[in-house]
């Protein structure tokens, strides 16, 4: 059995004497990008011709893999030279990209010599499909104007539901102000969700290309696609453009956390170019896209009557689509004496909303969170707002298996316990 070993040192060398003592015959210790480099003419001289050498004689190829070793060209110089790619990783967003690739045994960068030669003897079999069932969601989270927190509460939402292994895709597609990339320190001049519409419109936009463009939000298990980095490019996220690529990010991920603008006007009456785009088309679209819609509202006066008018035009636009609906930044000072009970009747009243899911006011964990680039969830896992969202979550979003299928039993619908 001959291997080339395709690891950045100092773990290169020590698993190739792990390897050599198990008898196993390495015939290099190349740097990780080796392979990607050679694909990618980016190597010569002695150095490509070592690892064209190499292998020539190997049988397995153990690849340090994420996304600049694991490339296309990589596995299809392996594949053209008949050897076997065992890919090592490091987090979940590498397994999810070896898995892109169709390659099955991923295995973690430190593990033992001797368990690698125990998965180099067992017959390489394709990943086609998930060893569980998934049910991929679209989750939108749209408020009216006057920033009732949609931002915050997408990427909190999308951090909670990461929990437990789930793969979530957090989308930017607020066409007016996005500032999901902002509030994470992202860098929002690479590619994102203009990227992946742009593919999605030409037919190349797969779950290998999603993950390509896509930026890791830590190592939470959220890969965040950022939006446009100016307002004026809201013409490239067109309503076509956003159906496609959500489509796109069903396959990719387990759940889609969209966030989307305020506006929900329609232009046709206004415009006279009936074909060219619409400014609101990429949240109208996601919108429509969503299974389901988590509404925000301000719990103040002035928050209320600002949801309470935009209801109707949002139920106008989903129709039959289930929404949830979220008070945030609760406090007592702007309604005096129980003012969950207030918001509740308020809601109730006048737009027939029952169930009604509270967020406190939490200014410390979320300067933190600001101050540090990073999600509340991350700064400060035991604040009232990360405990607030967890909550949500598993009551409105994603309820545990059993208490779902016991609540649909009895006929009965779980109310929402104050925050």
């Amino acid at each position: 059995m001959t291997v080339l070993i395709a690891v950045d040192e100092p773990r290169g060398s020590a698993l190739a004497a792990e390897l050599a003592h198990e008898g196993v015959v390495v015939a290099a210790v190349v740097p990780a990008r080796a392979l990607a480099d050679v694909a990618a003419d980016a190597l010569h001289g002695l150095e490509a011709e070592r690892l064209a050498e190499a292998l020539s004689v190997a049988d397995t190829v153990v690849l340090q893999a994420d996304r600049t070793t694991l490339t296309a060209g990589a596995v299809a110089l392996c594949d053209r030279r008949g050897a076997r790619i065992l890919p090592l990783v490091t987090d979940a967003a590498d397994r999810r990209l070896v898995e892109s690739f169709g390659l099955a045994g991923s295995l973690p960068l430190e593990i033992e010599g001797w368990r690698i030669v125990d998965a180099m003897a067992v017959p390489a079999e394709p990943a086609d499909a998930p060893a569980a069932p998934r049910h991929p969601r679209v989750i939108a989270v749209w408020g009216p104007a006057g920033a009732p927190g949609r931002t915050t509460i997408a990427i909190e939402l999308a951090l909670e539901l990461a929990r437990g292994g789930r793969h979530v895709a957090l989308v930017d597609a607020d066409t007016h102000a996005p500032s999901v990339a902002l509030q994470l320190g992202l860098a929002d001049e690479g590619p994102g969700f203009p990227a992946a519409c742009r593919q999605a419109e030409l037919g190349d936009l797969d779950t290998r290309e999603l993950t390509r463009i896509s930026t890791p939000v830590g190592r939470s298990g959220v890969d965040a696609l950022t939006g446009i980095n100016r307002p004026s490019r809201w013409p490239e996220l067109s309503d076509a453009r956003v159906h496609a690529a959500l489509a796109a990010c069903r396959e990719w991920a387990d759940y889609t956390v969209v966030d989307v603008a305020a506006p929900l006007e329609r232009d046709e009456e206004i415009v006279s170019d009936l074909d060219g785009p619409r400014r609101n088309a990429a949240t109208l679209a996601a919108l429509q896209c969503a299974d389901l819609v988590v509404a925000v509202a301000a719990a103040d006066p002035l928050g209320v009557s600002r949801f309470l008018r935009a209801h109707s035009e949002l139920r106008a636009t989903i129709g039959l689509t289930p929404v949830a609906v979220v008070a945030n930044r609760l406090r007592p000072g702007t309604l005096g004496i129980d003012a969950r009970g207030q918001v509740r009747r308020t809601l109730e009243r006048f737009a027939g909303i029952r169930d009604v899911w509270f967020l406190p006011t939490d200014p410390r964990s979320t300067d933190a969170a600001i101050l540090a680039a990073r999600p509340v969830a991350e700064v400060a896992p035991k604040s009232p707002l990360t405990l607030a969202v967890r909550r949500f979550v598993g009551e409105a979003v994603a309820p545990a298996p059993a208490a779902a299928d016991e609540a649909r039993r009895r006929g009965i619908r779980r109310p929402p316990r104050a925050a």
